[in-house]
């Protein structure tokens, strides 16, 4: 059992409180914590306490609040933006912020050097330049519908550029100088990452209860992949909140005196398993038409998640901005019988094994997924639904610190991922551009219409045009059963009841944001 390392704390000196420490329990690390080289939860957990973006996204996942900009205009065509800087922002290292800062931040995100798997979420920029000290001129070759919320993201967080040339490929590996609430103290990778409190920050957005600074000095961000382990911190006090809630203990931590449990459904986290599309196998639509039938996600979501999340035959919640009705009837659902037939009509024949095979090839795809209890769980569900309809899935699981890198290959044939989203073009845009191969596109989906679509979507003036193209896209992925969707899941949280009730924000799945507003109950 995995040792928790510290305990929350208040340590007093006359009365007065001199220390606020804190333990948050979660179940996998970062690869980096580099924003514009990781895609992952767990760094952007970290990042939007240690940084800031331009503009910041609201608990309702829909208003754009102020960040490090206080202001900001867009020209009539949509390709420009003119963002006015606050005056009082300062580095970790006391460093004030500039334009010169964002302009830097910005560049190199988009840089194609940096070789970044989300540079496509700042937009097709023109450039990016400082009228002033306090003044950024954000140029677009298109119109980007999304750009201000993309903005949000922990990717668009604004880092000093002396930090990174200093530090080289060490850059949020072994250091990072940001102008969040919380600055970087030290990363123990798979173990634990530690960040204190940023003094001098007062520049919270208006939506938070606390704009700083952080009512906490220090944070420990403490990896525990045993859910058993997270369960028992919780419920004995070891810790004091994490959102990665074993659902089988839900109702056992609801129950539990000094624990709270709080769940936000304002946004949306989807969990599948996508297919390398050009690999052996998979390559075959009736493969992967016969493998979404063959598994059965109501099942699993009452067997594995005790129903607290909500199966998924979509690959965005149909409940999501721009999801295509039209496919509400046509999507694929639980039919062993019909995914027998649909193998054995394309020739993939059982051996005396019960493995299917086909010219020589045996039906026994590889899938890469996340070391760790969830991800186990349901790769073994998954596995166990396969072997039924004569389908011998291999699994690899990999510690999220090296799996990131392994994603990136071209090794495996499936692979399991989680990921959040506000509307569908957030979605799509993510995994289904050809330029994003072969990380976040990682089934190699490579489309001329598919990419005309999406590039119609992101630059629409209406809402009808852009709803159009993108329900477009999600027909042409859904026919051609590029994923596995798995199941839909809520936000959910549990907290001592010795700090005050989180809000939870749904922003790429970083429940607890920026930390300004973790604070002890007086």
């Amino acid at each position: 059992m995995k040792r928790l390392l510290l305990t929350a704390a208040i340590v007093m000196t006359g009365g007065l409180a001199q220390a606020a420490e804190i333990t948050i329990l979660r179940e996998v690390d970062s690869n980096n914590y580099d924003p514009h080289k990781t895609t992952s939860r767990a760094a952007s957990e970290v990042l939007f306490m240690m940084g800031d973006t331009l503009v910041s996204l609201a608990p309702d996942m829909q208003t754009i609040d102020t960040g490090v900009a206080e202001s900001w205009s867009v020209s009539e065509d949509g390709t420009t933006y003119t963002f006015n800087l606050r005056q009082d922002v300062q580095f970790c290292d006391g460093k004030p912020m500039t334009a010169e800062d964002v302009v830097y931040s910005i560049n190199r995100w988009v840089d194609p050097e940096t070789k970044s798997p989300v540079a496509w979420r700042a937009g097709e920029v023109e450039s990016v330049t400082a009228i002033d000290d306090y003044t950024v001129e954000y140029k677009l070759k298109k119109p980007f519908s999304e750009l201000l919320y993309q903005l949000t993201q922990s990717f668009g967080t604004i880092i000093d550029k002396d930090t990174v040339e200093a530090l080289g490929p060490d850059f949020g590996v072994t250091g990072f100088n940001g102008t969040g609430p919380f600055c970087w103290s030290e990363w123990t990778p798979r173990d634990q990452m530690v960040i204190s409190k940023h003094e001098a920050y007062d520049w919270g957005a208006s939506f938070h209860a606390n704009t700083g600074p952080a009512s906490m000095d220090k944070i420990t961000w403490q990896i525990v992949p045993e859910e058993n382990t997270r369960t028992v911190g919780v419920i004995t006090g070891q810790t004091q909140v994490t959102q990665y809630v074993p659902y089988i203990a839900l109702e056992q931590l609801k129950a539990s005196p000094g624990v709270e449990v709080v769940q936000s459904d304002l946004a949306f986290w989807t969990y599948f398993m996508g297919f390398k599309i050009d690999k052996d196998t998979v390559s075959d639509p009736a493969v992967r038409q016969a493998i979404n039938l063959a598994v059965d996600q109501a099942a699993m979501s009452e067997d594995l998640f005790f129903g607290v999340v909500q199966p998924a035959y979509s690959y965005v919640s149909q409940e999501a901005l721009d999801w295509n009705s039209d496919l509400d009837d046509q999507l694929l659902k639980y039919d062993p019988a019909e995914a027998n037939r649909i193998l054995d009509e394309a020739g993939w024949a059982r051996g005396d094994d019960g493995v299917r095979a086909k010219d020589g090839v045996r039906l026994a795809p590889t899938a890469y997924v996340f070391a760790g209890s969830t991800w186990g769980k349901i790769s073994e569900a998954v596995q166990a639904y396969l072997r039924e309809i004569g389908v011998d899935m291999q699994i690899q699981a990999f510690d999220a610190t090296v799996a990131w890198g392994k994603l990136a290959t071209q090794e495996f044939d499936m692979f399991g991922m989680s990921f959040p989203y506000v509307s569908s073009g957030d979605a799509l845009n993510l995994y289904f551009r050809s330029q994003n191969v072969p990380s976040p596109n990682r089934m190699n989906w490579i489309d001329d219409n598919t990419d005309a679509l999406l590039l119609a979507g992101a630059t629409a003036i209406t809402d009808e045009d852009r709803q159009a193209a993108y329900g477009e896209v999600l027909e042409i992925v859904h026919d051609a059963a590029v994923w596995l969707p798995l199941y839909h899941e809520p936000m959910v949280i549990a907290q001592s009841t010795d700090l005050e009730t989180v809000v939870p924000h749904n922003i790429y799945g970083a429940g607890l944001y920026k930390g300004l507003d973790l604070k002890f109950r007086e």
